[in-house]
């Protein structure tokens, strides 16, 4: 409960310093500024997520092989019997 007013607060003051106090009549007017560190932001923001996807997929590569070579040795095994 309180992580969702917390949420709700954040928002409510996120919307409150983009607004122009010109257009709204109140607001802090950071919007420019926001849509800068955004801006600056996103190619960094992407090269992370990229190589996150890169480690996920080498890992998943990693376990598939893993899971046919005991497939194989549970075959090999039950075939013994």
């Amino acid at each position: 409960m309180v992580a969702l007013i917390v949420g709700i607060i954040l928002i409510a003051f996120t919307v409150f310093a983009a607004l122009s106090p010109d257009v709204a009549g109140f607001g802090l007017g950071w919007g420019k500024d926001i849509m800068l560190f955004l801006r600056g932001c996103l190619p960094i923001l992407a090269a992370f997520v990229g190589l996150i996807a890169i480690f996920i997929g080498i890992a998943d590569l990693k376990d598939k092989k893993e899971a046919k070579k005991e497939d194989e040795q549970a075959r090999a095994s039950g075939m013994k019997k």
